[in-house]
């Protein structure tokens, strides 16, 4: 935790969470007190921030604007701020940093996207930007760097649509885009025990990071991390029903940085642990040898 502003009355502190190429995920509390504290800064990267606990006045170049839980915070890379606490304590958000050059690339590939520069300083919390807010903080807990990278580009993307004035919505991607999905998921059937970034798949598919991600969702049905877990679930499940050999180690061979995620994920999309899903299966293959011994000649 890092704090980036300190006083007698107030009291700024940012934790990185996550960061890659571009983008950065932090959580950012503010303690203010007693009342009428103002807090001064200046945006060193385009932010887009999702406001947890709290409210607070913001003032910038784009004008006045009073946040909320649920709201989106909207700052420009440059401009300086001030935010007021007269009627709160603090306020507790999960921000998200890109550079121009990042967001410029998410921004190409929205239609009628026209600029990266906000024009409104904040996103009111209609059931879709706290829809947006609550995947920002669900996400944030996990501490996936892969997560949060498809987390970071899918706020992007979002936010770039929305300000464009059309809402996010699925497409049919062109063939030639078909063709450079695929070929990813040739990479990830080949490499899935790797950690592979959003942002290195998209390279070797020629393709922006978030026109990436929108279109490998739409071509495969989900996210290129999704895939991977899943490509990981299915080699380990046919490791743990066909071999004796220790799940911690099937865990680490397909790909799972530690245990407990692997039991944990696991479970989810089987619906038994591990030991468990092993213990069935052979249980059901010994059911079958003796049903082949047992038959009359």
């Amino acid at each position: 935790m890092r704090a980036f502003a300190r006083g007698p009355k107030i009291a700024a502190t940012r934790r990185t969470i996550a960061a890659g190429n571009g983008w950065r995920v932090c959580e950012v509390v503010v303690e203010a007190g007693p009342k009428n504290v103002v807090l001064e800064e200046r945006h060193e990267f385009m932010t887009i921030a999702a406001v947890l606990e709290g409210s607070f006045g913001y003032r910038s170049t784009q004008g006045a604007a009073v946040l909320t839980p649920g709201a989106l915070l909207l700052g420009n890379g440059g401009d300086p701020f001030e935010c007021s606490y007269e009627h709160t304590a603090g306020d507790r958000c999960i921000s998200l940093y890109y550079t121009p050059e990042y967001l410029e690339r998410v921004a190409q590939a929205v239609p009628a996207a026209r600029t990266i520069q906000f024009h409104t300083h904040k996103l009111p919390p209609t059931p879709a930007i706290t829809a947006l807010a609550a995947t920002m903080e669900a996400e944030s807990v996990t501490g996936c760097v892969a997560r949060l990278e498809e987390m970071a580009l899918h706020v992007a993307g979002t936010v770039c649509t929305l300000l464009a004035g059309k809402e996010p919505s699925g497409r049919q991607p062109s063939r030639r885009d078909e063709k450079r999905v695929l070929e990813t998921v040739r990479i990830i059937k080949e490499r899935f025990r790797d950690r592979l970034s959003v942002a290195e798949l998209a390279s070797a598919a020629n393709m922006s990071p978030y026109h990436f991600l929108r279109t490998f969702r739409d071509v495969v049905g989900v996210t290129p991390y999704r895939f991977v877990v899943q490509t990981r679930l299915r080699h380990a499940a046919v490791q743990i029903a066909t071999t004796g050999n220790p799940i911690s180690a099937i865990a680490f061979d397909t790909g799972f940085g530690d245990l407990s995620t692997f039991v944990t994920t696991f479970r989810r999309a089987f619906g038994l642990a591990p030991g468990d899903y092993r213990e069935r299966r052979q249980h059901r293959y010994a059911e079958k040898e003796v049903s082949v011994v047992a038959r009359p000649a």
